[in-house]
């Protein structure tokens, strides 16, 4: 496994290998499973779930889950069945190969949740896995929205962690696949700082209005996370999970 590395997340809570080259996780995966409101013995749906960093996460915060992440790289979906395995969660997760524009994952899931490209259809980096990543191909926004909300049962959330500049995209996605009550969740690299990347959840089927919540920042004046920031990544906790319904 030259061209792999085995790192760490959550304290050493989880262990992830992922490759060595190309697209690797970082904190974006930590902060979506923070988002998710789960409960202990319900169903996620994850859309694109790479090496499994953001299931593996949110499973290990929240007990008895059972999980369904689909992933199109033959490759990556290999290594998130082994970390899935390797951290003691073969019995409860399952990972497909399939795309977002095609699977079916059924339908009855309490939560669902993407990090998605981040950018629409563009100049991508030349690594496979990088482009995937980072740039739409065929399957845009509005797809892997789509897809999520297939799966929810009703008042299920659907959460997405995407760049600031897309929130807005975000927003219409959830709205156009039966989503309100929509809370926006602004990360802030610092204090006094524009939002790079935002957190957005809708409730299906839900009537109740949107929610902006304070900004969330991640890192002080000087080197390092902020408190908050620490107790998340490192220390499991939840990020902005109060969830209104109507």
């Amino acid at each position: 496994m030259s061209g792999h590395t085995e790192d760490t997340l959550l304290g050493g809570r989880v262990r992830l290998r992922q490759r060595r080259d190309g697209f690797r996780a970082a904190v974006d995966p930590v902060l979506l499973a923070a988002f998710v409101p789960a409960r202990p013995g319900q169903r996620v749906l994850e859309a694109g779930c790479g090496s499994g960093a953001a299931f593996l996460c949110l499973a290990s915060r929240v007990s008895g889950l059972t999980v369904l992440a689909v992933e199109r790289d033959p490759a990556l979906a290999a290594l998130a069945r082994h970390n899935a395995a390797a951290n003691g969660f073969s019995r409860c997760v399952t990972v497909i190969e399939d795309d977002v524009r095609t699977a079916d994952p059924g339908d009855g899931f309490d939560h669902a949740f993407a990090n998605p490209p981040f950018w629409p259809t563009g100049t991508a980096p030349p690594d496979r896995s990088r482009a995937a990543a980072t740039h739409e191909a065929e399957a845009d926004l509005s797809d892997w929205v789509r897809f999520l909300g297939r799966g929810l049962k009703r008042h299920g959330t659907l959460s997405l962690i995407l760049p600031a500049a897309r929130f807005d995209e975000g927003v219409s996605a959830l709205r156009e696949a039966g989503c309100g009550a929509i809370t926006l969740l602004p990360l802030l690299p610092r204090e006094g700082a524009a939002a790079r990347r935002v957190l957005l959840r809708g409730i299906s089927g839900s009537r109740a209005p949107a929610v902006l919540q304070p900004a969330f920042v991640l890192h002080p004046p000087g080197q390092g996370y902020t408190d908050a920031a620490e107790r998340v990544l490192r220390g499991g906790e939840p990020i902005g999970t109060m969830v209104a319904r109507g």
